[in-house]
């Protein structure tokens, strides 16, 4: 009972929030630029996922489909359908799983538009890093490595950027090779957990 009035919280929370978070380098993400919009469209980050996403699937079991519908903006890092699958229960689309997969996509959910160029300019003025502070209260730690761009969650465990910038309406989305999770709530072997899967 109590997981489940903490996840409705955090939804709460989600749907009143607005976009504070600047990157490192000062610039104002928290809107997109009018080029930006015009290319989105109004197509928002929860209408734009393919028929069968598994991260949609967990979102709308979460209850946080309507937040990504919402009108944002948000930065969402959405690890890919092998990642998932290899999360195992951390990502199963559950309602009864409600809590933890809050906790999960919550995790993968960063405040304004951030786009690759500004996580670049970030991790450059910051001297090879930039925290960046999600949705779920975790951070998540932005460096590069031969030219990509690779998250680093709490616990150490890595993801890589691999397909960026995929503009929405109501923000932006970055692809992902891996699940990446609030420490708190990473189960204990789970193979596939911020590490790439393949």
């Amino acid at each position: 009972m109590i997981k489940h009035a903490l996840a409705l919280a955090t939804v709460a929370s989600l749907l009143g929030l607005t976009a504070c978070n600047k990157p490192a380098d000062g610039s104002d993400s928290s809107a997109q630029t009018p080029a930006a919009a015009k290319i989105a469209g109004d197509k928002t980050i929860a209408t734009g996922f393919p028929a069968g996403s598994k991260f949609l699937a967990a979102a709308r079991a979460a209850g946080l489909d309507q937040t990504l519908n919402g009108p944002g903006p948000y930065t969402v890092l959405v690890p890919d359908d092998s990642a998932i699958d290899g999360a195992g229960s951390s990502f199963a689309a559950d309602p009864s799983n409600r809590a933890q997969l809050t906790g999960a996509i919550t995790n993968l959910i960063l405040p304004g538009t951030i786009l690759a160029a500004d996580l670049d300019r970030a991790i450059d003025k910051g001297k090879g890093k930039d925290v960046l502070a999600t949705m779920g209260g975790g951070t998540l730690t932005a460096t590069k490595d031969g030219g990509k761009i690779v998250l680093t969650d709490s616990a150490g465990h890595k993801a890589n950027i691999t397909k960026a910038d995929d503009l929405f309406s109501n923000g932006v989305v970055h692809h992902l090779d891996a699940v990446l999770m609030p420490s708190a709530r990473a189960p204990a072997g789970a193979p596939a957990v911020g590490k790439p899967v393949g």
